[in-house]
Order: C-alpha cells, then sequence, then structure tokens
C-alpha cells in the first residue's frame, strides 16, 4: 500500500495525502488545503518543519497531523543568496545577506537583491531579465535572445518556473532562522521579449485581483463609514451633491498675513488679559512651593489595594489580548484615514497652554486657521528677550514632537492639535546665560499672573468589598456573626470518608 498521512484540521475534517520519501510537507500542506477549501498560506502543521521532506521528518505511514491557523504577523528570516561564479565579483564569498518577512516571495527576493534596496552596496545586478543568444540547432553563439531564466535550489529542492518562484518563504516551510539560496541560470525557449510580456501581464492581473478585492472590501466598510471628499472621487459621470461642502472660514476673512493677528475667543477662564496679536490670555503665576501639592494631600493605603473588580477588569483584558486579531484591509485603513481627517477637520479651535521653564504657563485660544509661525510669533510677543532663540515641542500620538517653524503647516489640520494641547517651551542652544536665568516674559504679563486654585476633591467612602464576600459565606470580618455560621458549603465538600 502507497504511503499515506492524514491532515485535520479544528473542524475534524479529515483528507488523506499520498506522500513519498523525497515530498516535502509544504508540498502536503498545499494539497491538503486544496482538499479541504482553505489557503495554505494561513495554515501550517503543528510541531512539524515544513522544509523538510518526508523521509527526514521522522514520520511514518498513516501519521495524524494537525492543521493549525498561523500568526497574521509574518516572521524575520535571514536569507543568504549564494551567486554563480559569474556574478560574484565585489561580493564576498559570493554570498548577498538579508532580512526579509516570511511572506516575501522568492522572485521579490531576487528583485530587491539585484536593485540593491536589501542594502548590499555594489555594482548593478541582473537576476531576472536576463538573456543569452541560442542558435536554432541548440548551440550558443550569434543568434536570437532567449530568456536566462533564475534558478534557486532552497533546501534540497529546485525552483525553476516562474509560479514557482512566486512561493513565499511561508509556503516552503521558512517561517524563522535562517535560510541559503543558491543561484543558477538557465536558458529557455521563450524569446526576451515575450518573456518580459508574460512577466508584465501576470503581475498586472495580480493587481487587478487585489484592487477588486481592495473595492469588495471598502464596499462593505463604507457602509458605515462617513462619505469621502468630493474633491477626493474621480467619477466624472456622478452627480454633485445637493449641499457643497462650504470652507469652515471664508478666505477672504482671514488672509496669510490677518490670520496671526486674529482676535480669537477668550479662554474659559474668568480672568483674562490682552496678549500679543490681540488674543485674550491667561497667566498663571509658578507655585511657591517645590513640592508637588498632590503628594502634600492625605491618602489611605487601602485604595492602592486590587479587588475583585480589579481582578476581574485584569483577566478580561488578559482574555482580549490573547486572541488573534484581525488586521486592518487596506480600504478599512484608508477609511479610518478618511474619517480622522474629516473629524479633524470639523476642529474649530484648540485651547494650547505654552509652560515655559519658570513654570509659568499661558493659556490662549488658537483657530484652525492658525498656522505653526503663528504660535511661535505669539510665544516671542511674551518673552523679556525676543531675539533669543527658542524651541516648542509637544505630545502627539505618536510620542514627543517639535513644532516646526513653517507656514504651511496648520496647528489643527498639520499637527493635529485637538482639545487641549501643553506646549512646552524650551531654550535653544544658542540661547545665551542671561536669558536662560534671567525672567522669561514681560514685566506686563507677570504682573497679571495668578496663582491656579487646585479644587479640593472630597473623600468618597467606598464599601470594602472583602466584607462583602464576608457576609456571602456567612461569615462577620469582626468575628461576631449575627446569624448562625454555616460552615463549609455542602457543594464544597470533597468526596471521600463520611
Amino acid at each position: 500500500m502507497a504511503s499515506h498521512v492524514v491532515v485535520i484540521d479544528s473542524s475534524a475534517r479529515r483528507a488523506v495525502i499520498k506522500t513519498s520519501p523525497g515530498k516535502f510537507l509544504s508540498d502536503i500542506l498545499q494539497e491538503a488545503c486544496e482538499k479541504l477549501g482553505l489557503d495554505s498560506s494561513c495554515y501550517g502543521l503543528r510541531s512539524l518543519d515544513l522544509s523538510r521532506s518526508f523521509r527526514l521528518s521522522g514520520l511514518s505511514s498513516g501519521a495524524k497531523l494537525e492543521l493549525v491557523v498561523l500568526s497574521r504577523s509574518p516572521s524575520v528570516v535571514s536569507v543568504a543568496l549564494q551567486v554563480p561564479n559569474s556574478e560574484a565579483q565585489g561580493i564576498p564569498n559570493q554570498r548577498l545577506t538579508d532580512k526579509f518577512p516570511s511572506t516575501t516571495s522568492l522572485w521579490i527576493i531576487l528583485r530587491k537583491f539585484e536593485s540593491d534596496v536589501s542594502g548590499n552596496a555594489g555594482p548593478q545586478r541582473n537576476f531576472t531579465a536576463r538573456a543569452a543568444p541560442k542558435m536554432e540547432d541548440g548551440s550558443t553563439g550569434g543568434g536570437r535572445l532567449f530568456h536566462e531564466t533564475p534558478v534557486v535550489q532552497i533546501m534540497g529542492r529546485e525552483l525553476a518556473s516562474f509560479t514557482d518562484l512566486q512561493k513565499t518563504l511561508r509556503e516552503l516551510g521558512c517561517n524563522s532562522g535562517s535560510i541559503l539560496l543558491r543561484l543558477s541560470f538557465r536558458i529557455t525557449d521563450t524569446a526576451l521579449e515575450e518573456a518580459m510580456e508574460e512577466i508584465e501581464r501576470y503581475f498586472k492581473s495580480v493587481e487587478m485581483d487585489e484592487s477588486e478585492g481592495a473595492y469588495a472590501g471598502s464596499v462593505a466598510v463604507n457602509e458605515s463609514m462617513p462619505e469621502p471628499n468630493p474633491s477626493s472621487t474621480t467619477d466624472v459621470d456622478s452627480e454633485p451633491s445637493e449641499e457643497p461642502p462650504t470652507p469652515l472660514i471664508p478666505q477672504n476673512e482671514y488672509g496669510t498675513t490677518e490670520h496671526r493677528t486674529s482676535t480669537p475667543p477668550a479662554p474659559s477662564n474668568d480672568l483674562t488679559v490682552q496678549g500679543p496679536n490681540h488674543r485674550s490670555i491667561s497667566v498663571f503665576a509658578p507655585p511657591t512651593s517645590t513640592t508637588p501639592h498632590a503628594s502634600l494631600q492625605p491618602f489611605n493605603e487601602q485604595d492602592y489595594e486590587p479587588t475583585i473588580d480589579h481582578a476581574k477588569l485584569h483577566q478580561s483584558r488578559l482574555v482580549s489580548t490573547s486572541r488573534n486579531k484581525r488586521l486592518p484591509t487596506d480600504a478599512e485603513i484608508s477609511a479610518q484615514q478618511d474619517a480622522q481627517r474629516k473629524k479633524v477637520a470639523e476642529v474649530k479651535e484648540v485651547e494650547i497652554k505654552v509652560r515655559f521653564p519658570d513654570q509659568t504657563q499661558v493659556v490662549s485660544t488658537f483657530l484652525n486657521v492658525d498656522t505653526a509661525i503663528a504660535l511661535y510669533d505669539f510665544v516671542k510677543g511674551l518673552l523679556e528677550n525676543e531675539n533669543e532663540p527658542f524651541l516648542l515641542n509637544f505630545t502627539a500620538m505618536k510620542g514627543p514632537k517639535v513644532v516646526p517653524r513653517e507656514e504651511e503647516v496648520k496647528l489643527i489640520g498639520g499637527l493635529g492639535m485637538t482639545g487641549r494641547v501643553l506646549v512646552n517651551f524650551i531654550w535653544d542652544e544658542r540661547a545665551t546665560v542671561e536669558a536662560r536665568g534671567g525672567n522669561v516674559l514681560k514685566a506686563e504679563f507677570r504682573e497679571q499672573a495668578r496663582e491656579i486654585k487646585i479644587k479640593e476633591v472630597e473623600a468618597v467612602e467606598v464599601e470594602d468589598q472583602r466584607d462583602k464576600i464576608g457576609q456571602v459565606l456567612g461569615r462577620d470580618r469582626d468575628g461576631e456573626g449575627k446569624g448562625k455560621s454555616k460552615g463549609i458549603p455542602k457543594w464544597l465538600k470533597l468526596s471521600g470518608k463520611k
């Protein structure tokens, strides 16, 4: 009887695959997925190296293999490409090395190595578009140019056709570690121009399939997402919307220079003063004590003891993070970006608090037409030494970010400032010592500074859950039970001596 293995998926479906000693486990996986109607790139065989052949895997005939779902995040594989002697000039040990994701195909690896995208410095190489003259009788010499296809040998198997070179490292069983690819070339019977046309048609068909799949996914996503901006659509025959989008602020109301001196709404504070460029500002004096106010407040040690609710919340978070989550598609990412841009476009103003090195704080409101250079001009008007260089930075979603000195960058649309934003003032390295050690703000603004009022938060009594647990179990914490002690419940008693 011929040798065979049985592949079982998570729903207990079986697929019997005939094997031979030289058959690779990756081929077994691919045949099993085809029979079960699954995508082989998303599955693997539990505890088996797919790059090995059946002879070296240690499996016996009739073995049962479990089909498992692979992680959607690709792993990193170190790839070494050993080139033939004709291409070994300037390459140490005739090998080019780099790291690639496990979802990279062999054809893409060759393309990256020959275009020096992988970081290997050297002359321009040609691995995928080679040609050699060939006579009709088969001899080489002056004749028509025929395509010279690359041949890759990996783990004892040879991949020579264009279809085989489209296999990824994961499909070949290389999910981690290092792998060696031996490269050689073989003259085919296909003319060079015909081979290039076939390769171009193949990649065009792949791009069309991917675009159709992305469009199909975007239809389902866009049903629950806001409509895109009409200016970004390319459909000429589509009817215009009934209400055309109106700009948030007319262009003739705020010019390129007038928006710096525009008077935005005053901050929410009661006491405001007139600042630079006719802006309403609130100035807060630095704290008088070196000890933070929060450290002076009394606290209860039991507030830092975890409760049952904390344990349940922590356990639920662990369960949610341990589950595999589908990565968003390109259409979903594009829809999320459009929704984020629309959300930012609806923001009218932002409240910015500038904190100086002496802990003095100035609060003002900026509109959606104000730029980064307007913020710099505003802060410069507050300084005692206006000619000293300085920088401004704030904490964005991806970490600290320096506010650029550019006229085109908007505070809301370009830097993404929304709500209330804290901007830190930093002296530049070229600033003088006198400016660093002296007063930062002008005297007229220092006189208007007021202290920050911190509201005292009243303590709220929370029922101790440990008392609640004792009541549930029929016990009193103080040992003075009001009812009859129930002891150990019957359902908790272990089986044994009666």
